[in-house]
């Protein structure tokens, strides 16, 4: 069975401001598609976002996801967390996540700065910290999360 970990990236969901309801959307698709995974970890913005992602992947999941801090805002560095984590970009996954979004009809969904990419043999994608950019980029990595998962393991094309 494949493995994931679930970081969402947000200072006020960190502090309790509010509940993290798209960390959860998340453990709940990927266990639905089989997936191993525990509850969402909560950090907030800044250096937690790259121990956070350095932690999980040490762990040896299969999969990554993040939520949150993938915008505009001056606090917003999860991409950036990402690019000193993983070590082979996969740019098509982040450029589809986007599209669909804005397919979906949220013309914003195209500043979303979320990359993905392997840091060893996990793969890390970033989703926006909204429970509909969340279920828009889930849509996209559906159909893909299994075929990538056997590639990294060495399986064919």
């Amino acid at each position: 069975m494949s493995t994931a970990v679930v970081i969402t990236c947000s200072t006020r969901a960190a502090s309790g401001v509010y509940p993290d309801r798209s960390g959860q959307v998340i453990v709940e698709a990927l266990r639905s598609w089989g997936l191993e995974v525990g509850e969402p970890i909560v950090v907030p913005d800044g250096p937690d976002v790259e121990e956070a992602l350095e932690a999980a992947v040490a762990a040896g999941p299969d999969l990554v996801l993040t939520t949150g801090g993938t915008g505009l805002t001056p606090t917003d560095g999860t991409p950036e967390a990402t690019m000193r984590v993983i070590d082979r970009p996969v740019p098509g996954i982040a450029e589809a996540i986007r599209a669909a979004g804005v397919a979906a009809g949220v013309p914003a969904a195209m500043l979303s700065r979320g990359v993905a990419g392997m840091a060893g043999a996990t793969l890390v994608v970033n989703l926006p910290g909204s429970t509909g950019g969340v279920r828009d980029g889930l849509t996209v990595l559906e159909p893909v999360v299994a075929h990538a998962v056997s590639q990294m393991r060495g399986g064919d094309h």
